[in-house]
């Protein structure tokens, strides 16, 4: 019964909702974190804490390879930007015949994980996992609020990758999570999400566990620490987000591989660390020949490391030093 009143709440809060800026923290938004901080979470026991999901699941075993192409199999030329394309109504750009490419915004999804390295093979995968749609919402929702910094994004990012709980973030964090997420996804950032764990029961998890996914569940267990605390940098939460040194690189899939897309096209990735990754989209013309419409939105897509120990990647549609003045080559009517 109490679940449903803060539910009620919530919904009613929804329908009075007016437009406020970032750095408005009143009214509708303050209730709304009053009652996500008042949801509480019950201690978990060993077998409860191995059982809970991850915020996201994709990994390569979600990578359809068929019909990838290796990099000197497609001849790349005419790249056009591909920030210059029409936009989609619900987010992306209109795809259409030829080459393009864009560096842009892109996000660690995977905490506990090795920097992409120049050689490592990235392929095309999409969001999985119980917090799928609260990540690609952020993402969406981060091109409408260019004045929120990139490291606050990330950050809170970490935040849910590690299963923090909503009523645990205080400062910085919490106020970029409500200017980004509504009351009813607020919510959702309790759910399913853990607590700081103390060290004897992180000792007994991390022994039932494989030793490839220990340093995963201790990075995020530090990461729910940092925030819980409050006290924190961006140089701390990313000590435990990324790992020092170079993960092996997977000859069987090198760097610049095309993976075909659901929606027919050719997409390849190359991350600069992993707050950047440059983006080339090959689109044949039997695809646009066919009177498809094709919409490339990258807020749907994780750039997936053929190797497990490096990271995730998520895209966004934010270009990076985007050059407007400049007109496409190509004509997409």
């Amino acid at each position: 019964m109490k679940n449903i009143q803060i539910k009620s709440c919530f919904f009613l809060l929804l329908l009075i909702y007016s437009t406020n800026s970032y750095c408005q923290f009143s009214g509708w938004k303050e209730k709304a974190l009053e009652l996500g901080t008042s949801i509480g979470a019950k201690k978990l026991g060993l077998d409860e804490v191995l059982k809970k999901p991850a915020a996201i699941t994709t990994s390569f075993e979600d990578v359809n390879q068929s019909g990838s192409k290796f990099p000197d199999l497609i001849v790349v030329k005419n790249v056009q930007p591909l920030y210059l394309l029409p936009k989609a109504t619900n987010g992306g750009f209109i795809l259409c015949e030829g080459f393009f490419e864009m560096t842009n915004k892109s996000y660690c999804l995977h905490a506990g994980t090795f920097l992409p390295s120049k050689g490592d093979g990235y392929m095309y995968a999409p969001i999985l996992g119980p917090k799928k749609d609260i990540i690609t919402s952020i993402l969406k929702n981060a091109e409408k609020h260019p004045e929120i910094n990139q490291n606050d994004i990330q950050v809170l990012l970490w935040t849910i990758i590690a299963r923090t709980r909503f009523s645990d973030y205080s400062g910085q964090v919490k106020l970029t999570a409500v200017a980004l997420l509504s009351p009813i996804e607020l919510t959702h950032l309790e759910g399913g999400m853990l607590g700081i764990l103390p060290a004897s029961l992180m000792n007994k998890a991390k022994s039932k566990i494989p030793d490839g996914v220990q340093n995963i569940f201790e990075a995020e267990n530090k990461i729910r620490q940092l925030v819980a605390s409050g006290n924190y940098t961006y140089a701390d939460m990313e000590k435990y987000a990324i790992i020092a040194g170079m993960a092996p690189v997977r000859s069987d899939i090198p760097s610049g591989i095309w993976s075909l897309h659901p929606d027919g096209y050719y997409i390849r990735y190359f991350p600069s660390g992993y707050s950047k990754t440059k983006v080339q989209i090959y689109v044949p013309k039997e695809i646009i020949a066919s009177g498809k419409s094709v919409i490339y939105d990258a807020t749907n897509d994780i750039a997936c490391p053929a190797n497990t120990g490096s990271q995730r990647l998520a895209q966004t549609n934010e270009p990076l030093d985007p050059n407007y003045s400049i007109k496409i080559k190509v004509n997409c009517k």
